[in-house]
């Protein structure tokens, strides 16, 4: 067999390994988010809108890549769970703005605990997680 054709090995494909990858980081912060009543996706929003909040819906989505459409119903049941509040903007009313209720502030404080339960669990420490997160970002390349 010609050495080319280890190219076409699905082991040897990035594509490959970063799929995989990513269905394992999925499943493993699903047992650690479970307790704080957040699915993966539900967490990144609520990362997002610790960050800086409120926020309209549309940079909410530029933010974490998706679409808007995406993004809405992951905020519907966040506003169901009493975690966020939609409204539209004073300004333009065309604009539907993200904030955080006393609720979703405070999961916060319970939040902090889960990077720790990711390194205990993959056995990596922050400057191995650090380096891994950086090379997939300048993999992935600026966002929109």
């Amino acid at each position: 067999m010609d050495e080319r054709a280890d190219l076409l090995k699905l082991d040897n494909q990035l594509c490959f390994a970063v799929v995989t990858a990513a269905r394992n980081v999925v499943a493993l912060y699903r047992p650690v988010l479970e307790p704080l009543g957040l699915t993966h996706p539900q967490y990144l929003v609520m990362l997002a809108l610790w960050e800086s909040a409120p926020r309209s819906l549309a940079g909410l989505a530029d933010e974490l890549a998706m679409e808007p459409a995406t993004l809405s119903p992951l905020v519907k049941r966040l506003e169901a769970q009493g975690r966020v509040v939609r409204a539209r903007s004073a300004d333009d009313e065309r604009v539907l703005e993200i904030g955080l209720t006393a609720e979703g502030l405070a999961l916060r404080e319970e939040a902090l605990a889960v990077p720790e339960r990711i390194l205990e669990i993959t056995g990596m420490d922050a400057a191995e997680v650090a380096a891994l997160r950086d090379a997939l970002v300048r993999f992935a390349g600026p966002r929109r």
